[in-house]
């Protein structure tokens, strides 16, 4: 191994490290993801917790994790084996983060991050693929399943010498959904948009008992 890519390898893990969506819950005031909800500190979880605007931010960072030190490895000529394992470690980082206690996410943006910096045209497949099982099944899990099973197909077709780093890295995202996956074959998985709409119906509620409150004070 290289200097260049040991270095890059660590730099990953620690871009990976650094957990979006707890630093920017608490910017904006919203309680730490990783005790409401889900339990899980990504972009969906902020979704269910914090609205789009800030679950949308949450996102684009977390595929930024993935996506820069792959593509520095990539524009450093990195072979094409270490550049998968500086994908993985972005996701480790992620997932075990060095700054926050070792208690991540997912690993899925920010997978989707590294695979994307490869090509943009496997952006363009990988998000397709992602947002139609999305919005077919209502499952964001059932979604970056879908993908991470998918993806090294398209990687086979277009840059075929990126197929066994991409399809290690595709295994540790399943391997982190195996919760997920249980839940979807037994039926207990929550959809996304019943969890927003529960959120609503919370709010309506609060709006109702704090006029409620108003009258009885007047």
């Amino acid at each position: 191994m290289s200097a260049i890519a040991l270095g890059m390898i660590i730099f990953a893990y620690l871009c990976g490290s650094i957990s979006s969506a707890i630093l920017i819950c608490r910017l904006v005031g919203l309680p730490d993801p990783r005790q409401h909800g889900s339990g899980n500190p990504g972009a969906t979880n902020v979704l269910r917790i914090g609205g789009r605007s800030t679950a949308a931010i949450v996102l684009i960072f977390d595929v930024l994790k993935g996506m820069i030190p792959v593509w520095l490895a990539y524009q450093l000529n990195v072979s094409p084996f270490y550049l998968g394992i500086t994908a993985i470690a972005a996701c480790l980082g992620h997932i075990y983060p060095i700054f926050f206690h070792f208690k991540g996410g997912k690993g899925v943006a920010t997978a989707f991050g590294a695979i994307a910096a490869i090509g943009w045209d496997l952006m363009g497949l990988m998000t397709g693929t992602w947002l139609l099982t999305v919005l077919l099944s209502g499952y964001s899990s059932l979604g970056a399943i879908v993908s991470a099973l998918i993806a090294p197909f398209y990687v086979w077709w277009f840059k075929p010498e990126f197929t066994f780093p991409v399809a290690m890295l595709c295994c540790l995202v399943l391997l982190r959904h195996h919760d997920n996956i249980q839940r979807l074959w037994r039926g207990q998985e929550n959809r996304i948009w019943n969890k927003l709409k529960k959120k609503k119906e919370m709010t309506e509620q609060e709006k109702i008992q704090a006029k409620n409150q108003e009258g009885k004070k007047d």
